[in-house]
Order: C-alpha cells, then structure tokens, then sequence
C-alpha cells in the first residue's frame, strides 16, 4: 500500500456505487462484478491474474472493497448473493465521495481491535491477497471439487446433470475431441429436446474467449447446445463471446455457480438446521 494512495482496491469504491445505482439499489454479486469489469474496462490479462487461493486478483478486490463498503455503512451485506445500497449508499454522491477518507476511517477501526502484532513481525498495511472471510462449507467444497482427478470431475458433472434433468448423459473425454468431455439430452417437455455437449474445466483460474471458441467450432454440427462448467471463473469477454449474436450461445457454469447448485440439490452436502434464542419470549415468563 502506498503512503497516501491506499490500497488498489479502494478504485472500486466508486464503480460498485454506481453500478448499484444504476442497477436500482441491488444486484447479484456476479452482475454488480461483471459491470464493474466493463465500467472500468479492466484488460482480460489482469481478468486471469491469479491469487495463492485460486480466486482472480480483480474478483478479489472488488470483493475487498464491498466488504469497506459494507463495514462503511453503504452497502447492506445481510443478504448473501444480493449486493444492495442502503439509505446512505443510495444518497451519496459517488462523484465526489472520499474512497481514501473511508478506507481510512474503517481501516482505523480495525487496527484499535486488532491483536499486538508479534516482536519483529513487520506491519501488514496490504491484506487484498487474503481471503475476506474465513473458509465456510463453499469455499471447502469448491476446494475438494478442485482437487479430484480429471476423470473424477467429468463424473461429478456428470452425475450433476442427471440429477438437473438430463438424461442419457456419457463421459466420452476422449483426447483430440475438441476438448468434448461429454454428451446429454434436455428434454423440455414431450415435443421438445436438445442434444447437449459439456465440457469440464478443472480450473483454479478464468476461462477465456479462445477457449470458448474452440468449444463451439468442436460442438458445430452435433449437438444444439453447450455447457462448459468450471470451477474457475470466466472472464467478461469469455461471457459475452459465450452469448454473441450470430453465433450458438453456450451456457457457463462458473465454480461459485457449481457450488450453489450442489446446495439447490443437496448433492454432497447435508443440510443443517441452526436456531437463536428468543429472548423475549421468555420475558412474560420470568415474572
């Protein structure tokens, strides 16, 4: 960080201001990311910059300063996946507010609750390389998904699209196919089905515009459409080449996607049920 400046991720303030307001307020957390990409025309090789813990380097940040933002009072953080202004956030001026003055001010709160740092341990001033929250069950089965074989990944997708709806899904991964892993009918209803190809992409970084290309031109010819599902992400121009005009869209399935529709289908995860107390409840009844 430096002296003055504040950290990089501070330059995030103002377009994730902006993006909620012109999203009326609110937004998923992966649309307010990929406005903010596209409102700051962030280059896609700076997209693939990659962290120690596999989450890209601007996906990192911006997460960084949501979490200011929120700690600021701009943000209501309550509601995970749903990035939403408060009053305050929706009455600031994004124009003229103080990104520094604010990462100052939330920065200060932090280091009065901080513990003493240990005997020649230089000051940490620089923490966007480290993870924002501490590791729950997304974050632990994303990092298990990562870590099967590559076969093991095709067959968990597998399984995943049976349990989605498809049906006579194979695991075809044969080499020089194009990057084909597999192939699956949709049926919509009883007039109406779709040839699928999918691909699986054990990735700890972004898939890119090439990559989605190539798929298309492997799957031209035989199937209706395509899924590449990854657990890494992909980058703006990866989405929009994915959907371009003219051309057969392909579905993305990125990894924090992945996860969500493990929890939809309580595949490889068992629900759990937590409750607080209501204290007052109680109260009519201590009298």
């Amino acid at each position: 960080m430096s002296k003055g400046k504040g950290p990089q991720f501070i330059r995030f303030f103002k377009p994730i201001i902006e993006v909620l307001k012109e999203s009326g307020g609110s937004g998923t957390v992966a649309e307010v990311i990929d406005r903010v990409i596209e409102k700051m025309r962030i280059p896609e090789s700076e997209q693939q910059e990659i962290l120690k813990g596999g989450q890209t380097r601007v996906r990192n940040q911006i997460q960084w300063a949501r979490f200011y933002l929120a700690n600021a009072g701009y943000i209501d953080s309550s509601k995970r996946g749903i990035w939403t202004l408060t009053e305050k956030g929706l009455s600031i001026n994004a124009m003229t507010f103080d990104a520094l003055g604010i990462f100052k001010e939330i920065h200060k709160s932090f280091q009065k609750t901080k513990k003493p740092k240990e005997p020649g341990k230089p000051p940490v001033e620089e923490t966007e390389e480290e993870e924002i929250e501490p590791p729950d069950h997304r974050t632990n089965v994303l990092n298990l998904i990562k870590s099967l074989p590559p076969g093991g990944f095709e067959r968990l997708s597998q399984r995943l699209l049976r349990e989605s709806g498809f049906s006579k899904v194979e695991v075809t991964g044969r080499t020089g196919d194009g990057g084909i892993d597999g192939v699956g009918i949709l049926q919509v209803n009883p007039f109406v089905s779709f040839n699928v190809l999918f691909q699986c992409k054990r990735y700890h970084g972004a898939v890119t515009p090439s990559q989605i290309r190539d798929f298309r031109g492997a799957m031209m010819g035989r199937a209706d459409k395509g899924i590449i599902i990854t657990t890494g992400t992909f980058t703006l121009e990866a989405k929009k080449e994915a959907r371009r005009d003219g051309a057969p869209p392909i579905e993305l399935v990125d990894g924090d996607t992945l996860v969500q529709m493990f929890e939809q289908l309580q595949l490889g995860l068992i629900p759990k049920t937590a409750y607080d107390v209501d204290e007052k409840f109680f109260d009519e009844f201590r009298k």
